[in-house]
């Protein structure tokens, strides 16, 4: 489901390659649950209605 905070395809072409600069690499030992497009749409969100972390939707990942 997309929100209104939720970032555009545009947007996240742009911020994508500088999540990979920013976030260290970190040794996989299976698949992540969560996509990093799918957490930075449940950071925004929380960040956008002030909701409590529980609070949030249960389509977007726990907190």
């Amino acid at each position: 489901m997309v929100y209104s905070s939720s970032p555009t395809d545009k947007e996240w072409e742009l911020l994508e390659p500088l999540l990979s600069e920013v976030l260290p690499p970190k040794k996989q030992t299976r698949p992540p649950a969560w996509s990093k497009r799918e957490l930075l749409d449940g950071v925004l969100y929380q960040l956008k209605n002030g909701c409590n972390w529980q609070d949030l939707p249960k389509n977007l990942p726990p907190y």
